[in-house]
């Protein structure tokens, strides 16, 4: 786990392969994962801490200049995002789950930061894969009030950027619907 995490949209796979070298070269971050994601876009998701982190971020942004679609700087990330996303995905007080869904990977990572550092929930997953046509969303649960707040924060981030696609929460969810709420990518996908 690392205190920033940070992501580069690009609208260049070519560049992004650039970039990517040229900000692990820059200074020691983590790699999340560099790959593409939908409609042809070029992701590069990595972390570490504050400084280093800021000057990857720095020198990607730089590079990336004309093909940089979207970025997100997150100076102190939830713990639960960095873990959500390295792949620590869990169930934990599922007595309501909420799901908040938005048409940008980076407004979705933050929000999914702002709803667990402003809420009293648990950040069960986050999902930004091939399948879902660029879009990401994520998973809250807890109490029903506190999954409504964190859902509310999320709802309001990313309908202020025009990024919203849907939210829901689901009270008292059902043990048969429980595996499929973080399920992964049929088929044999990564």
């Amino acid at each position: 786990m690392a205190d920033a995490l940070a992501l580069l949209e690009l609208g260049s796979v070519a560049r992004g392969y650039r970039v990517l070298d040229w900000m692990v070269k820059e200074a020691p971050v983590t790699v999340i994962e560099a790959n593409l994601v939908e409609p042809g876009k070029y992701l590069i998701l990595f972390g570490g801490g504050v400084a280093e982190t800021r000057a990857s971020f720095d020198v990607g942004v730089q590079l990336a200049e004309g093909v940089l679609l979207d970025r997100l700087l997150l100076p102190l990330a939830h713990p639960r995002v960095w873990a959500c996303l390295s792949g620590q995905e869990e169930l934990r007080n599922p007595d309501c789950v909420g799901v908040v869904e938005g048409t940008a990977v980076s407004s979705v990572i933050e929000a999914a930061d702002r709803s667990a550092k402003e809420a009293d929930v648990f950040l069960a997953g986050l999902r930004v894969t091939g399948g879902l046509g660029g879009k990401a969303y994520y998973v809250v649960t807890g109490a029903q009030d506190a999954v409504e707040a964190a859902v509310q924060c999320g709802r309001e981030l990313l309908g202020h950027r025009g990024r919203l696609v849907d939210t829901q929460v689901i009270p008292r969810a059902h043990a048969e619907f429980l595996p499929w709420v973080l399920r992964r990518t049929p088929f044999g996908s990564p």
